[in-house]
């Protein structure tokens, strides 16, 4: 197999794939190199493609046993070095849940896949909905930091999936890869970026004295340094609440400082974390907020809605945990109302009302395994539009 079957030649020619394959090939050009999974409906193409790439590329695909020792062997090829993913959909994401929260607790890179399903539990395994936006980011027990991305279409996918590998080793955290079945089974011509060898992020290696070494001391950017395997550094890895050293504590002062740190560092990485779209916001009566399938219904909905003469914009978050709170209130403030159209009984509407108050937000919900029409939208905005003006 030579690079233009991965995704990674130097002038990347344009391709017919569906979102799933992106996903592999983003996760080969980042330098992923590991693969632990179930199979698991509508994720499975992921694992399927990477069964055939990871050995051209000296790579590993292990098939496990269930969900929950696909994560823990994700974990564990990253202790190791090596970049890891994993693949799956809501309810092996449920299985996940106590493991994204070790990796979160224990700072340990890693990158999930979530394609998202009808729920609640086997729910509807070939039908698309947006119902773990909050698992995604409350799933595991406690406080912990984690970053979520949302792509919206398929070369999106290869792109974030690329960034996901890029974030996680730079913030030394778990990095969710969030869409629907109808953007990962999507098929898109698409030109793959350009990857030059060695142009991604790997993580910072302890370097320095052995003995000085502490696995978890703060540092400028709140990100410590990690050992590399048998480079001679001693390390303690527990998912109990630790030291600077690695070793479990329960003393208030040196938890409060540990954890303190654990809940800020992505704070101080924002810039390089926040990514989102606007369209049309600035005359916008209406803003409609919305990821995956739904943002790309609101996009054709602002065409049908303007042409009416209703002035639709949408913003649309790329980043959607830690969500793009400032970039969300300059995109909403000259607007009367905002509009959230989403695949679930209203989770990303929650977010809104929490930045932008409840007043002006409006949900548009759909959860019978059918995708929200553009028309739909573009009706919603209509009527909202003509209410706010009476007031």
């Amino acid at each position: 197999m030579n690079a233009v079957d991965i995704g990674i030649a130097p002038k990347a020619a344009a391709r017919l794939i569906s979102g799933n394959h992106a996903c592999a090939l983003g996760a080969v050009a980042a330098g992923c190199r590991f693969f632990a999974g179930y199979p698991i409906t509508p994720s499975s193409e992921v694992a399927e493609r990477l069964s055939r790439l990871l050995p051209e590329v000296d790579g590993v695909f292990v098939q496990m046993e269930d969900e929950i020792a696909s994560i823990a062997a994700v974990i564990g090829a990253s202790m190791g070095g090596v970049k890891a993913l994993t693949a799956t959909s809501g309810p092996g994401f449920s299985l996940k849940q106590e493991n994204i929260g070790y990796a979160a607790g224990a700072e340990i890179p890693c990158v999930i896949v979530n394609v998202m399903r009808g729920g609640p539990s086997t729910g509807m395994p070939t039908r698309p909905a947006q119902a773990d936006i909050m698992q995604s980011r409350w799933g595991s027990h406690g406080d912990y930091p984690i970053i979520v991305l949302a792509p919206a279409s398929v070369h999106e996918i290869y792109t974030e999936t690329i960034r996901a590998f890029d974030l996680a080793e730079t913030c030394r955290t778990p990095v969710v890869l969030l869409y629907d079945q109808v953007i990962a089974q999507l098929t898109e011509t698409v030109e793959l970026a350009d990857v030059e060898a060695g142009a991604h992020t790997e993580r910072k290696w302890a370097s320095g004295p052995r003995e000085a070494y502490q696995p978890y001391a703060a540092n400028e950017d709140g990100i410590p340094a990690m050992s590399r395997p048998g480079a001679g550094y001693r390390v303690h890895t527990t998912g109990l609440t630790h030291a600077e050293n690695g070793f479990p504590t329960q003393n208030p002062e040196a938890v409060a400082r540990n954890l303190g740190r654990l809940f800020t560092k992505l704070e101080r990485h924002r810039d390089a974390i926040e990514s989102w779209e606007e369209i049309g916001c600035q005359d916008a009566d209406v803003v409609a907020v919305a990821i995956g399938i739904s943002a790309r219904a609101a996009m054709r909905a602002i065409d049908i809605a303007r042409a009416k003469g209703v002035r639709l914009g949408l913003f649309r978050p790329i980043t959607l945990w830690p969500f793009p709170e400032n970039a969300l209130r300059e995109a909403a403030k000259n607007a009367r109302a905002v509009l959230v159209p989403e695949m679930n009984a209203g989770q990303l509407s929650l977010e809104v009302e929490r930045i932008l108050g409840s007043k002006r937000v409006h949900g548009l919900y759909r959860y019978d395994g059918e995708a929200i029409a553009p028309a739909e939208i573009a009706a919603r905005a209509e009527v909202l539009a003509k209410e706010k003006a009476k007031k």
